[in-house]
């Protein structure tokens, strides 16, 4: 159980202050350790990782401490900003294309923002968890704060890591005049943005109702997809990919990063989602029988 009393976890305010503070510390040390590395000239690349890997081990900490490992959930929408804003920074030292550099922030905004925005919609608290980190203390026993670090906070790290790996060429190094691989980077990146808003909001105003308790949402997007939020973001990271490709192509192994990210959702979050579905929710695979399983498309049947 976290630290605070029951009438505290009842308040949110008091939780968000604590995340708050958390995020502060951790960006403060990736700050601190980052700037180390940059002044004694690694790549910028290095810095970043290792920058991002010092805030994780800070947020982490605060996890440990309240005993929930959701004091992680926002890290993954937060630290790309601030990622973007360091690749942003150098390209501004180094000459690289302002549109694009200023298309890719704003893009990375965008998305962060929305997404951090619906992670504080839905908190309730630090009495609030996600069911996967309790299924998965459930299942690891003692070893849970070992493999919390590893799988729930370091893994993600290294992923949304490799996701904006694009960010390099695209915003700290000069690079290719603006061209039509970047509009369709964007098209794609601001497709996938729009798909995790509305899907999120559609679904956020059913659940919100009473009367659909135990049922299954099948209305908007979601009766074009199962899962239309995890396409938007993976989409999302699509488009940042592109837009890499479009600024430098010497540098194409960093789309690495978006089919890392597709590979995660696809073989690991996809499934864990349909088996939680099946299990708690009647009639769920006949309902959904004629719904693409992830690519969108009108239903069948």
């Amino acid at each position: 159980m976290p630290i605070l009393t029951h009438s505290s976890e009842k308040s949110r305010t008091t939780a968000f202050a604590w995340i708050a503070l958390s995020y502060l510390l951790a960006l403060g040390a990736g700050y601190w350790v980052g700037q180390g590395f940059h002044q004694q000239g690694y790549h910028p690349l290095v810095v970043v990782g290792i920058a991002d890997i010092a805030a994780t081990v800070i947020v982490f900490g605060f996890s440990y401490v309240f005993k929930n490992s959701s004091f992680y959930d926002p890290y993954w929408s937060v630290i790309p900003v601030f990622i973007a804003a360091y690749l942003g920074w150098l390209g501004m030292e180094s000459g690289a294309n302002p549109l694009r550099l200023n298309l890719a922030f704003v893009l990375v905004f965008l998305w962060a923002f929305r997404l951090t925005g619906n992670w504080v919609r839905g908190w309730q608290g630090l009495h609030h968890e996600d069911w996967r980190y309790v299924q998965l203390a459930q299942q690891s026993g003692k070893a849970y704060w070992l493999v919390s670090f590893i799988g729930l906070h370091t893994f993600p790290t290294i992923m949304v890591f490799l996701g904006c790996t694009p960010l390099y060429q695209a915003m700290a190094i000069p690079n290719n005049p603006v061209n039509l691989l970047d509009l369709f980077g964007v098209l794609v990146t601001l497709t996938g943005i729009a798909f995790e808003f509305f899907s999120d909001n559609q679904r956020y105003k059913w659940a919100n109702d009473p009367a659909n308790k135990g049922k299954v949402f099948t209305g908007g997007l979601w009766g074009w997809s199962r899962h239309p939020n995890y396409f938007g973001e993976v989409s999302f990271w699509i488009g940042l990919g592109i837009l890499g490709l479009a600024a430098d192509l010497s540098y194409w192994w960093t789309i690495t990063g978006c089919v890392a990210m597709w590979a995660m959702f696809h073989f690991v979050t996809l499934p864990m989602m349909e088996k939680r579905q099946l299990a708690n929710k009647p009639g769920y695979a006949e309902i959904t029988k004629g719904i693409s399983r992830f690519w969108p498309r009108p239903p069948r049947g």
